[in-house]
């Protein structure tokens, strides 16, 4: 056998070696090579659900919501920033979009949600909570500032013989017991805390409700804009001046801040002279929130008159009995579009 010399050797290894390596590609896969790859293609699978569901569950804050501006209603429009006399006003974006945040992480498609109700003490009044205190108004009211005229009684889970707090009338909460129960335990979204509330004060709205539907007051500036929650996000449609309720006791007080279900819709609603049982006149195109406090149209002070378009009066200083004024066009725009118990309130300061 002849000696190959040194080039020769290298040629043949060289040779061999790709000879080896095409073979080994050129044979399938066995199965735990597919098995190996199939593991590695689940594993990114689950893990990219994994991740869409922790940012799913990651609560919202001010800065992951999106607004944008498509008006239906384009009368009396306001800018985002406006003069008034000699200050500024405007539409307080930022704290909007806490507001619109904590609407998003509240909704968690499960819930059964109602709204606690006792309209002119309808469902009986509130029994006197301990400790009470007495308003500028004479009422007796809770620590918290809650008058009892109006309001739910709130009770520590448990405790059966005096409520702890009172509660607003058109104050969201969830369900969290069986509403057939005499007292029924509830979660609040518009108030902190967990409590039980006898059965007639709680209005069962139910689990399939999306509140996609908002009207923001603001009673600092004086203006009032309208929300929907669209695939695009929250889009704008109206911006309008407003008047809200002012501090005159014992017939006036103020529009209370805090976060309400529209619970009424009334086409007229009339209302007394302060201090006596007649009636003076009427509101136009009237969607209650709470209590007594209307979003409404300008004020007829005649029960049989005209309904009025506008008040040079809005968006200057609080004026109303607790109401919020609108331009009775607007009013309107804000009663079509809305739905009892589908509908939100938020009144900012």
């Amino acid at each position: 056998m002849k000696y190959l010399s040194v080039k020769k050797k290298l040629q043949y290894t060289v040779f061999i070696s790709l000879l080896f390596i095409s073979c080994q590609h050129g044979q399938p896969e066995n199965s735990d090579q597919k098995n190996k790859k199939n593991m590695t293609a689940d594993s990114l699978a689950a893990a990219k659900k994994k991740a869409e569901e922790i940012a799913k569950a990651k609560p919202k804050n001010a800065k992951d919501i999106q607004i944008t501006k498509e008006l239906q209603y384009t009368k009396y429009t306001l800018e985002d920033t406006y003069p008034y006399k000699d200050t500024v006003r405007q539409f307080q974006w930022d704290k909007i979009k806490e507001k619109l945040a904590f609407i998003e992480n509240f909704q968690d498609g499960q819930s059964i949600y109602g709204v606690l109700q006792n309209y002119q003490n309808s469902n009986g009044e509130a029994p006197t909570i301990p400790n009470f205190k007495r308003d500028s108004y004479k009422r007796v009211a809770d620590s918290l500032g809650t008058e009892r005229y109006q309001a739910s009684p709130l009770y520590r889970i448990g405790e059966t013989k005096l409520p702890a707090i009172y509660g607003k009338d058109g104050w969201l909460v969830k369900l969290q017991s069986s509403d057939t129960l005499k007292r029924i335990k509830v979660e609040g979204v518009s108030f902190d805390g967990t409590w039980e509330v006898p059965k007639k004060y709680v209005k069962t709205i139910g689990d399939s409700v999306r509140f996609d539907k908002v009207a923001i007051v603001d009673v600092t500036n004086q203006n009032i804009c309208t929300l929907d929650k669209t695939e695009k996000g929250w889009v704008v449609r109206s911006m309008n001046p407003a008047t809200t309720g002012r501090h005159k006791p014992p017939h006036a007080q103020e529009t209370p801040t805090g976060i309400f279900v529209l619970q009424e819709h009334k086409s007229k609603m009339f209302y007394f002279k302060d201090g006596t049982k007649r009636i003076e006149g009427y509101a136009p195109y009237a969607s209650r929130f709470t209590a007594g406090a209307y979003i409404h149209g300008v004020p007829v002070n005649n029960p049989n008159g005209k309904i009025t378009e506008y008040s040079s009066t809005l968006g200057t200083i609080p004026r109303s009995h607790m109401c919020v004024r609108n331009a009775s066009s607007h009013a309107q725009f804000v009663y079509k579009r809305s739905k009892d118990f589908q509908t939100l309130v938020i009144v900012i300061d």
